[in-house]
């Protein structure tokens, strides 16, 4: 029987995934956490897991450093990351932090499977968009964040997204422009006004400090 827990905040995303990988008779569910600090707490009381399905952004812990303290404490859990978000920043601050592999959210269940399979094998299962998207992080090295990203924490990506807002771009043209889907580019404003502490995208992009066209 091979041991799987899944750290996801959204219940019905979660169930999704745990009836995606339970198609395999040998795959058990047998953690499932909302969040990074319960994921932890739960492992704390028992780390029988053989891989951790781990979603990026959840509330007190995140996914990303879920995934460092499992690898620092729990060296041989696999951690798989199972996310919305296909983005330079989050793919290498994931690897990073010690995850072996990286998939999307709307992965088939055989994609599913076969990751499982691979990461316990030693391999480092990614989705095709990841892993070019990973081959170009290796060749060019991450981007060092801009001076005024550094006040509000925000990320290289959502800087990114705020020069593009300024420029009065839209959703979908940002979307395109830096290759990420719109719902990425959506959750990524969303995290924007979450840290800036704004409602909308005037006053986000004064707050940052951008000249702006509106």
């Amino acid at each position: 029987m091979i041991r799987i827990a899944i750290a996801e905040d959204i219940s019905r995303l979660a169930e999704v995934l745990k009836s995606k990988i339970e198609l395999i008779p040998e795959f058990k569910v047998c953690l499932m956490a909302n969040s990074g600090k319960a994921l932890i707490q739960e492992l704390h009381k028992n780390h029988n897991v053989d891989v951790i399905l781990m979603d990026i952004n959840m509330p007190e812990i995140d996914g990303v450093e879920a995934t460092r303290l499992v690898c620092q404490r729990w060296p041989h859990i696999k951690v798989l990351i199972s996310s919305v978000y296909d983005d330079e920043e989050h793919i290498f601050e994931a690897i990073l932090a010690g995850a072996t592999g990286y998939l999307l959210k709307d992965e088939r269940p055989e994609e599913v499977h076969r990751a499982i399979y691979q990461i316990l094998e030693g391999g480092v299962p990614m989705s095709p968009l990841i892993a070019r998207k990973s081959l170009v992080l290796i060749k060019r090295g991450p981007k060092q964040k801009e001076p005024n990203s550094l006040e509000y924490s925000l990320t290289n990506r959502e800087v990114e997204i705020l020069e593009h807002l300024s420029q009065g771009l839209s959703y979908e043209q940002i979307a395109t422009n830096l290759f990420i889907s719109h719902g990425t580019v959506r959750k990524h404003v969303e995290n924007i006004y979450r840290k800036l502490q704004v409602n909308n995208k005037v006053d986000a992009i004064r707050k940052a400090g951008f000249s702006t066209k509106y």
